[in-house]
């Protein structure tokens, strides 16, 4: 019981999200403990766990729909992946989906990853013996008017009802700022950060 609760360095319904604000460009990266956004933190091993990771992947590659941006930001989606990690494991990613933007990658799904001879599932039992997982997801943003971005709607608790907060960090060429923004007021003001 002891090995847990030193493995067990995040808060269930607590996820983290990193903004770095560059010129044009957002950077964001999100962090979120397996039971926020699934439900469960064990490997999955039955095909209904199985769909909810997949499902959970394609969803957070899609950060546009989780944390929505003032349309005269006038902001896309450059980059974007989404992974799964097991505590003991950071290194070793059994899911990964990514999403390049919107040009020429239009018959990418998020799941051809899967063809290359290996099955996208392979080495979870590793994962099941660890107890915790953490779903992990990298963006980047180009944002066509940056001034516009004055705030942040997280549609991102109505998405994944279990997450309760998140911490967001945002480093801007005004420093860096720390704030929580909480299921009950989805919503991060960033108007004295441009």
């Amino acid at each position: 019981a002891q090995e847990t609760r030193q493995l067990d360095s995040h808060e269930h319904g607590v996820g983290q999200l990193d903004i770095a604000i560059d010129g044009s460009q957002v950077a964001m990266e999100l962090h979120a403990p397996g039971a926020d956004i699934v439900g469960f933190e064990y490997g999955a091993e039955s095909d209904g766990d199985i769909a909810l990771v997949d499902a959970a992947l394609l969803i957070l590659a899609q950060p546009l729909d989780l944390f929505v941006v003032p349309d005269a930001a006038k902001c896309i989606v450059v980059d974007a992946r989404a992974e799964l990690e097991s505590e003991d494991e950071h290194d070793d990613h059994e899911d990964v989906v990514e999403d390049h933007g919107d040009e020429d990658h239009d018959d990418h799904d998020g799941e051809d990853h899967a063809e290359d001879g290996h099955d996208e599932h392979e080495g979870e039992d590793h994962v099941e013996e660890a107890g915790h997982t953490e779903f992990h997801a990298e963006y980047l943003l180009e944002c066509g008017d940056i001034t516009s971005l004055s705030e942040i709607s997280f549609a991102y608790f109505t998405t994944f009802p279990n997450a309760l907060e998140v911490e967001v960090q945002v480093i801007s060429g005004k420093g860096a700022t720390a704030f929580e923004v909480e299921h009950d007021a989805p919503m991060l003001d960033l108007s004295n950060l441009n």
